[in-house]
């Protein structure tokens, strides 16, 4: 699903209203009516009401306006709050006002907070619309407007959101201060990055794209490259896999990883690159664990590599570079441990070897302060997976300032230092050097437990192995790692899932693609 900013959704209703010449109240009383058929569908064990309609000065409280009339048309006991003076509404927001008007419909124009709670307390709504800011918001809220975000939250009544959630960015997620928390949402022509992105999307509710007339023509120039990774989107990443093929047409997966005490994350990787349909794997350890980490794989093969105090030493460098000249991907950090030595060995793979790598986990850290190297690799794909905590190390950024602005955080890292990045969390977040992002839509809160990022770091490396680009391979690795885990938990729940649980998963996830389910 493409999901869309503010500035786009505002190029496309200028181009229908002053390319082609579509009058803006039209839309509006499409946006309106559309509306009112998806509210009175959702809610209609509520009828008649009473609803409250709380509206803005802006387009958003005119598609409110549109709505009380025509819900009072339909028989609607309907009252509307508007949060400023009358003569402050004006444009296609003020003709719709005006119809209100004319009509006698109940209205009350609120200037203070105090007259904002005697009112909404009096109108004791069993519904109510949230009309006050749309696509536009991106400065905290304040005032009466934070007020009534405040009493809509706090009341029992279900909330249906008109565009967006008020106080929800709609460009990136963050949260304006705060924000409504609805029950559904109507969006108009395309959903948007604030629906889907956190922590925006957890005041979405049921979110619902409603059609209001922008005619498809003069599109060309609408250049999105956001997409929500729905179903579609994930079966259309699937790699090409030959009845006739072999164990060797399905790619050879380095995995370099392990330490003493975390044979566990090194052997949780390579049963989950086992599992991606990867033909092959090897999990290249520490000679102090290796024969621990033979006792724990069984498809995927083992190697020693040379250490120091039971790590991985910089001496391991020229066999890692001999391993991979066989190998199509190279997956490093599951449990690798952190030295002087295995900071300067993954420096230096990431620039010198000559096949796609994912980072994760040790990994990640040993390149914090220290992110030169990726300007170095340009030819090969380079993804790194961090959690926000990671992230913050990456970034120097707090965990709170990544999870305010997930989409720009990732957005912006993965250009300037040309890898992708996945943004682990809620509603992972997939970005790509050139600008296009995925923000993945499967996954729950099983998925928050130890050793689940040492499978998707080998469901990932993979997927690389088997010829996928590094966008494509990080996107479809989130989504069957979050399916699987959805998997488990219809039998199971979410509490006490563990790692070893979504491996078994993987290959069902990955068929229910391959049948389009």
């Amino acid at each position: 699903m493409r999901l869309c900013n503010a500035g786009e959704i505002m190029a496309l209703d200028r181009q229908a209203i002053q390319g082609l010449g579509v009058p803006g109240v039209v839309l509006m009383e499409n946006a309106g009516r559309s509306c009112c058929d998806l509210f009175e569908k959702a809610f209609s064990q509520y009828f008649p009401g009473p609803v409250l309609i709380l509206a803005g000065k802006g387009n958003n409280g005119g598609d409110g306006y549109v709505m009380a009339r025509i819900l009072a048309e339909r028989g609607w006991q309907v009252s509307t709050l508007v949060l400023g003076l009358e003569n402050s509404i004006s444009g296609d927001a003020g003709v719709m006002l005006n119809i209100v008007r004319q009509l006698e419909l109940p209205i009350t124009f609120v200037e203070n907070i105090p007259e904002l709670q005697k009112s909404f307390a009096a109108a004791a709504p069993a519904l109510i619309v949230d009309a006050i800011f749309g696509t536009g918001l991106s400065s905290d809220v304040v005032g009466k407007q934070a007020a009534a975000i405040n009493l809509m939250n706090e009341s029992v009544a279900p909330v249906f959101a008109v565009d967006i959630p008020s106080g929800v960015d709609s460009s990136t997620g963050r949260i304006c201060g705060l924000a409504v928390q609805s029950t559904l949402t109507a969006t108009f022509d395309h959903a948007k990055i604030g629906h889907a992105s956190y922590p925006g999307a957890r005041y979405v509710g049921d979110l619902k794209v409603v059609d209001i007339g922008i005619p498809q023509a003069g599109r060309q120039d609408f250049s999105s490259h956001v997409h929500l990774l729905d179903v579609l989107d994930a079966q259309a990443l699937l790699p090409d896999r030959s009845f006739h093929g072999h164990k060797g047409t399905f790619g050879h997966l380095l995995i370099v990883a392990g330490s003493p005490g975390k044979t566990g994350a090194a052997a949780l990787a390579g049963n989950a690159a086992a599992r991606s349909g990867c033909g092959l794997v090897t999990v290249a350890v520490p000679d102090s664990v290796h024969d621990i980490i033979e006792v724990k794989l069984t498809e995927a093969m083992s190697c020693a590599l040379p250490s120091v105090d039971g790590l991985i030493c910089l001496q391991a460098k020229t066999q890692i570079e001999q391993l991979i000249t066989a190998r199509q991907g190279l997956a490093i950090g599951p449990g690798l441990g952190q030295s002087s030595e295995l900071s300067a060995l993954v420096r230096s793979l990431v620039v010198s070897a000559s096949v796609p790598i994912v980072i994760d986990a040790d990994g990640i850290s040993l390149l914090s302060g220290q992110l030169e190297c990726l300007q170095g690799r340009r030819e090969q794909p380079l993804i790194l997976t961090p959690h926000p905590g990671e992230m913050s190390r990456l970034t120097g950024l707090s965990v709170a300032e990544i999870e305010a602005n997930r989409y720009v955080v990732a957005q912006e890292f993965a250009a300037k230092h040309g890898v992708v990045l996945l943004l682990k969390g809620a509603r992972t977040v997939i970005a790509a050097p050139d600008g296009r992002v995925n923000i993945n839509a499967t996954g729950n809160d099983g998925l928050s437990s130890g050793g689940s990022g040492d499978v998707l770091t080998g469901l990932i490396g993979g997927l690389l192995a088997q010829g996928l680009d590094g966008f494509s391979a990080a996107s479809l690795g989130a989504w069957l790692h979050g399916r699987a885990a959805e998997l488990v938990s219809a039998t199971q729940g979410t509490a006490g899932m563990i790692a070893s649980d979504i491996l078994c998963y993987l290959p069902v996830a990955r068929q229910e693609l391959v049948k389009g389910v």
